[in-house]
């Protein structure tokens, strides 16, 4: 019998599936972030470079330089990335509210401590404060540090405080964003300039400072 001729045609390479270029450069994004906050674990923000972080993420520097313009920039958005990725962690939605229970003390207390934890948490404190640090002396990364960062938590704890206003538990004609500022910002100054230890009782301590005064009852 006689060989049949083969009919198969092969596919022209303009309509062959070609990889998912999107994919790929999520996965290349998410190893230049996993490497930028450890090397700042490792070595330090003035140790830490672009050709290090292009190394330990296996990507060439050009591709790192295509995205950002430096190391700053990529700690930055790395830092976003890993807060948006321990929201979806605790199974929270991308829009995070603090809880509202009734008892406006007790809820910024949970805040505050849960705070604390970030705030000793390796993952989290290198990188915070190496952009604190850099945002200093570069006005520029300073201002994004705020807004993406600084800011959504910020406005978290107005919302917070008008709805103890409307409840009758903070005098109407308080100002939010300075009110927050009472025990927000002295947490932040003791941490970052390591004045003192900061724990549970402390910010426990703020919250009742803050809330009733230093004047006798």
């Amino acid at each position: 019998m006689a060989a049949q001729k083969s009919t198969h045609v092969p596919t022209p390479a303009s309509e062959r599936p070609h990889p998912d270029a999107t994919r790929r450069s999520q996965r290349s994004r998410q190893a230049i972030y996993d490497a930028a906050l450890a090397l700042i674990g490792e070595v330090g923000y003035p140790k830490t470079t672009i050709e290090g972080i292009a190394a330990r993420a296996g990507v060439g520097k050009q591709t790192i330089y295509r995205w950002w313009s430096s190391k700053a920039e990529v700690l930055l958005e790395a830092f976003v990335d890993l807060g948006e990725q321990a929201v979806r962690a605790q199974g929270q939605e991308a829009t995070y509210v603090i809880p509202d229970t009734g008892d406006f003390a007790a809820d910024v207390k949970a805040v505050l401590r849960a705070t604390v934890d970030q705030l000793y948490d390796p993952k989290f404190e290198a990188p915070s404060r190496a952009l604190a640090a850099e945002g200093l002396v570069n006005e520029q990364l300073g201002r994004e540090f705020v807004a993406k960062l600084l800011e959504p938590s910020l406005q978290l704890h107005a919302d917070r405080l008008r709805a103890a206003q409307e409840a009758g538990q903070v005098r109407p004609e308080i100002d939010p964003r300075i009110a927050l500022e009472l025990f927000v910002s002295p947490l932040a100054q003791r941490w970052l300039q390591h004045t003192a230890p900061i724990s549970y009782e402390y910010t426990d301590t703020l919250v009742d400072y803050a809330l009733h005064g230093l004047a006798p009852r």
